[in-house]
């Protein structure tokens, strides 16, 4: 089972209630891509406190340039392309984990933290930052922090922020139009109502009223 199906078949369940209830929560809309933040222009029904709080937090910028790409390059591990669809970057995942964690402060800490873990480990490992170690470096780094019962000694930290960014990166994928395809759900469809079955009138001996 790859890493997508694995995701499919207990990401979902996996995933804390709490963080994709948060997730869905946000004002976020979405597109052809994925999760973006409001417009100024899609305010219909909302109070004009939220209107205010939108604007701010689009004006706000949390991650460095450096934080943002070792996001990207983390959530495309954790759900990568595949023949069927587009990876968790395609989704705009780390669009949607800049504006959780404007939306939401008690993520900021945690995740600001566990970047710069992960680069301290990397450059100790490989002398290379997260994002610039090789493909082989980086799955070996993430393979040492993705499994809870499995951690060794001194990684705590590293399994504790995997853990939120795989909760969130799930969030934002299964949450855009991109990840709803991925898992075949189109919503409510228009049916075409023929009337009562014939069984059903036969049943009642209504057939030929």
């Amino acid at each position: 089972m790859n890493r997508r199906e694995s995701l499919k078949a207990l990401g979902l369940t996996a995933v804390s209630t709490g963080v994709l209830l948060e997730a869905c929560n946000t004002e976020d809309k979405k597109n052809a891509k994925g999760p973006v933040t409001p417009s100024a222009t899609d305010n219909a029904g909302r109070e004009p406190f939220e209107v205010e709080r939108n604007k701010k937090l689009n004006a706000e910028r949390f991650f460095t340039e450096h934080e943002l790409a070792t996001i990207t390059v983390l959530v495309d591990i954790i759900i990568p392309k595949d023949d069927k669809s587009g990876s968790a970057s395609d989704a705009g995942v780390p669009e949607f984990i800049e504006f959780i964690v404007k939306d939401i402060p008690s993520h900021q800490t945690p995740i600001r933290g566990g970047l710069r873990w992960l680069d301290s480990q990397c450059l100790s490992r490989y002398e290379a930052v997260f994002k610039d170690a090789g493909k082989e470096q980086q799955l070996e780094m993430v393979n040492d922090i993705a499994w809870p019962q499995d951690v060794k000694p001194g990684m705590e930290q590293g399994v504790a922020f995997f853990n939120r960014m795989r909760d969130l990166t799930a969030s934002g994928f299964f949450t855009s139009e991109i990840g709803f395809k991925d898992l075949g759900y189109v919503g409510n469809t228009p049916n075409r109502w023929s009337g009562v079955p014939e069984d059903v009138l036969k049943q009642y001996g209504m057939e030929n009223v």
